[in-house]
């Protein structure tokens, strides 16, 4: 998905939970990468490989509380270090200067402000957009002024604060005017950027940067992700990608084009794919590599091989919904999930994004589970979810968690949002609760964490929302 801090930067604004023989249905996932943090809790699609999978438990589907970071900035890269704090990567609806945020989910009392904020330079909209937690428990970033930071956190005198720990100047390779949109480390300790004009580069551990430039005319506009056999994943507006580090070089290993349609659908922010790749399978747990095309009409869920591009299935995904999506695949095991945004009011669209057909959509949502194996694909299940956000499968408790959009399928700002989950195995949903709030908690399609505790921690377009 492409974080919806862009827009806001736009607009400058009961039942109990799954056993565990059913949780030990899901996997496995990939082996945790070594230069991340925790797995499940530090990227934003839960680890290197995208999976939007976590081994946690999630709250559950009987009584909830809900309390709100009311940090008057847009969240959508929400992660939790191994000392139980959370990081928060946000934009203010003033200024729009891209802002860290030091969090701790563990305190009882009253929910409001952050332990300790830092702001970073801004740059174009898409300037320090993602990030990640590396193996120190420091945040990694591109910001505006095309600097790859790490920024730790530390207590003096009772007091908690953020710094910049390091820094590699990336503005040798990186034009001026273009920005890094997803960034993720391989098992090497490479860090890998793709930047919006369709840039890809590595910088090494010891901090030399190589680059090579992707077709003209093909931007990247969602995250990246990396695999344990050293590849590296990147979808364009054209075509997605595997590549690897040939010594200190990034080298492409296959391309293969997609259904990209004849124009950018509602409820998309760019006109081709709206998928952060997704590794995952039931031997390593990045055996196959998928993605969701933009093919008019009827859109189609990709899996490849890694490794080899071998493309194993096109299967139709969200035939009882909206045919479009903005979202990152969930992937475990066998099996893929795919929700719809096909519709979604999105309050802007980025300014190089083009225009859609139609210009706007009823939200009907949708949602579709597939399962693959080496012949190919078939839909499992099809329901008429409106998630309004990133699905998060929990394996510890066989959740799937979303929050959907409660209201008509002609949206307005008055909808409300409802924290829904539902059986993986069916599709069927087990509990759906209502949030308070109506527009300010509204999600924009953005991924949640799933914390260590069992919280989950859900951002919007004025903050964070704290289930548990």
């Amino acid at each position: 998905m492409r974080s919806p801090i862009v827009l806001l930067a736009a607009c400058a604004l009961a039942l109990a939970p799954a056993g565990p023989a059913q949780a030990a249905a899901w996997g496995p996932l990939a082996p945790p990468n070594p230069w991340l943090g925790p797995v499940g809790t530090s990227t934003m699609h839960g680890d290197a490989g995208s999976s939007d999978a976590t081994p946690l438990a999630g709250p559950g589907a009987g009584h909830i509380a809900v309390a709100a970071y009311p940090l008057a900035s847009a969240c959508p890269t929400i992660l939790q270090g191994t000392d139980g704090l959370v990081l928060a990567l946000c934009t203010a609806i003033v200024g729009r200067a891209p802002t860290v945020h030091l969090l701790d989910p563990a305190h009882s009392g009253p929910v409001g402000t952050s332990l300790a904020a830092l702001e970073l330079p801004k740059g174009s909209l898409l300037g320090g957009v993602y990030a990640y937690l590396d193996h120190d428990d420091r945040l990694v970033a591109v910001d505006g002024d095309r600097k790859l930071v790490r920024i730790g956190h530390s207590r003096e005198s009772g007091r908690w604060r953020l710094t910049i720990d390091a820094s590699v100047d990336l503005s040798g390779v990186i034009p001026l005017g273009d920005n890094v949109t997803g960034l993720v480390p391989d098992w090497s300790g490479n860090v890998w950027f793709a930047t919006g004009h369709g840039v890809v580069g590595l910088v090494t551990p010891a901090g030399a940067a190589a680059t090579l430039e992707l077709p003209a005319g093909e931007q990247v506009a969602n995250s990246i992700s990396a695999a344990p056999s050293g590849a590296v994943a990147v979808a364009t507006t054209h075509a997605l990608y595997e590549l690897h580090a040939l010594g200190q070089q990034p080298e492409i290993r296959w391309r293969a084009p997609y259904a990209r349609g004849s124009a950018r659908k509602p409820g998309q922010l760019s006109w081709g794919t709206g998928s952060t790749p997704t590794y995952f399978g039931p031997t390593t747990g990045a055996d196959y590599l998928t993605i969701v095309d933009n093919a008019d009409d009827q859109v189609r869920v990709l899996i490849f091989r890694s490794g080899t591009g071998e493309l194993v299935c096109a299967q139709p995904v969200l035939t009882k919904g909206g045919a479009g999506s903005e979202n990152s695949p969930v992937g475990i095991g066998r099996s893929v999930f795919v929700a719809s945004t096909y519709g979604y009011p999105y309050p802007a669209v980025p300014e190089d994004a083009g225009p859609a057909v139609p210009a706007s959509a009823p939200f009907t949502g949708g949602m579709t589970r597939i399962d693959v194996d080496d012949n190919g694909c078939r839909t499992v299940w099809e329901n008429t979810v409106r998630s309004a956000a990133v699905p998060h499968l929990a394996v510890a408790d066989g959740n799937l968690y979303t929050v959907s959009r409660v209201g008509p399928n002609s949206t307005t700002p008055l909808d409300g949002y409802s924290f829904t989950v539902l059986d993986p195995e069916t599709g069927v949903v087990l509990s759906d609760r209502l949030l308070p709030g109506t527009v300010v908690d509204d999600p924009l399609q953005t991924s949640a964490l799933i914390t260590s505790d069992g919280q989950l921690l859900q951002g919007t377009i004025t903050g964070i929302l704290r289930i548990h």
